[in-house]
């Protein structure tokens, strides 16, 4: 696959060769096509040739990806094919690379299949983060689950009210005498407790 630039200012005898390949894997049972190399032409000789990694999909489909370069910070799909050749002069990135080798209908690509892996930082990263709040989350809830309530039971006593003695007849039925050494005295009999629970 050649993109031709043709007539644009300097980039006249510019080319960008694309190598794709095809080959069928047993596991999936469908053929899967992979860019196997970049060339770059210039005046119809390479200039610089890279292998191309981890660019496949299957041949039904379209492959895409935000950035495909040379470049480490891009994660360096396009490695140098030798020490040697002019390829380290050149650094090279697409952005936004869609591409699609066979089975190409009606002039538009087919479904994209996307470069990005399952485990990239931004997910691992969401991963970390949602851990740690399903560990907090727990730690919580064990916490709720184990959290003792204040059951205990404040009775607070009103002191008993002592009377000297009375020679009233009528009180008879609502004064107890007490046994004490000292001097005889009478306690309520219905006293009042109250309860404080928090």
């Amino acid at each position: 696959l050649s993109l031709k630039f043709g007539d644009v200012g300097n980039l006249k005898g510019l080319v960008i060769r694309f190598l794709l390949t095809t080959s069928l894997y047993e596991l999936s049972v469908q053929n899967w096509f992979s860019l196997h190399r970049l060339q770059l032409l210039y005046n119809h000789s390479i200039q610089a040739t890279f292998n191309a990694t981890r660019i496949y999909a299957p041949a039904s489909y379209s492959y895409h990806c935000e950035h495909v370069s040379s470049l480490q910070r891009y994660d360096a799909l396009l490695i140098p094919s030798s020490a040697n050749d002019l390829s380290k002069l050149w650094e090279v990135t697409f952005i936004d690379f869609q591409i699609q080798g066979f089975n190409i209908q009606e002039g538009h690509f087919a479904y994209a299949k996307d470069c990005a892996s399952l485990f990239s930082p931004a997910i691992l990263m969401g991963l970390v983060m949602s851990l740690i709040l399903l560990l907090v989350l727990a730690y919580a809830l064990h916490m709720l689950i184990h959290l003792k309530s204040l059951d205990r039971h404040y009775e607070c006593k009103a002191s008993p009210a002592y009377f000297a003695q009375m020679k009233d007849n009528d009180m008879g039925d609502e004064k107890e005498p007490l046994r004490s050494s000292g001097n005889e005295s009478y306690e309520l009999r219905n006293q009042e407790f109250c309860k404080i629970y928090i």
